[in-house]
């Protein structure tokens, strides 16, 4: 007979091995912010299981035969499952806000009325013949973000090449380094968002709000500047490939807005263009 597992206490990855080796369910296991790194979970009944922040990176979801892995209506908010295994399992319900799926093989998985919003996702990510995932509210290469809300959002390194963030709501988001190649960014509000490094070759910025966003060494070439918003306290610093048209156009801005400091870098907009 097998012992019912306590779901009132949190379980650590020992508990968790433990149970897999006595082959007992893992159904509605409470097991938040555990590293499981590597764990071999295929064929595992984790119904209702909560799993928020839990790191599975590497892990093996993968269903085999009839006996798929089971995370229905599980909560695996902000866990980590880059390069994870999730082929044929079922992610019913499956809450997967802020979850890292980039690498992640997600051939023939259930995904009916799972929550992907913020979930991250790259080109190596598979998921299941036909599934809408570039308008599932997830985030990576071509998502169609049309005024998503990702105020202060952790997006560093993340490839938004061709997405589509018109009118997205991106203040103080970490950009750092993001690839957003061709993204069309067209009345975004970028206020205070760190964009430090980023690509932005060829992204569309018309009418984009920049009010004290940080821009050093990011990658304008190609850019569409037109008719942006306040630049107050942005900061140009060392940023690439900027037309001379486009310098000479935020050099255009009113003087109290390039006097502006940016309050990260401690540098005024005007100095960042280097403007006399």
């Amino acid at each position: 007979m097998q012992t019912p597992l306590n779901s009132d206490r949190p379980l650590n990855s020992s508990d968790i091995l433990a149970k897999l080796r006595l082959g007992e369910s893992l159904r509605g296991i409470n097991c938040p912010q555990q590293d499981l790194y590597a764990i071999d979970l295929s064929e595992a009944d984790l119904t209702g299981a909560n799993l928020s922040q839990v790191t599975l990176t590497n892990a093996n979801l993968r269903g085999v035969n009839l006996t798929e892995a089971n995370l229905e209506g599980a909560d695996l908010r902000g866990v980590d499952l880059t390069t994870a295994i999730l082929t044929n399992a079922n992610l019913t319900g499956t809450h997967l806000y802020r979850a890292d799926l980039r690498g992640a093989n997600l051939t023939n998985a259930n995904l009916t009325d799972a929550k992907l919003k913020v979930a991250l996702f790259d080109r190596k990510t598979i998921f299941p013949e036909g599934f809408a995932y570039k308008s599932s509210g997830a985030v990576g290469p071509g998502a169609n973000l049309t005024g998503a809300y990702l105020n202060t959002a952790y997006l560093r390194g993340v490839d938004l090449s061709d997405a589509r963030l018109i009118g997205a709501y991106l203040s103080g988001a970490d950009l750092t380094e993001a690839n957003l190649t061709n993204a069309s960014l067209s009345g975004a509000n970028l206020q205070k968002a760190f964009l430090t490094g980023a690509c932005l070759r060829d992204a569309h910025l018309g009418g984009a709000e920049l009010k004290g966003a940080d821009f050093r060494a990011a990658d304008l070439t190609g850019a569409d500047l037109s008719y942006v918003n306040s630049i107050a306290g942005a900061d140009f610093s060392l940023v690439q490939g900027l037309k001379e048209s486009d310098r000479a156009y935020l050099a255009s801005f009113p003087a109290q807005e390039l006097g502006t400091w940016n309050a990260y870098t401690r540098k005024s907009t005007q100095a960042s263009l280097e403007l006399k």
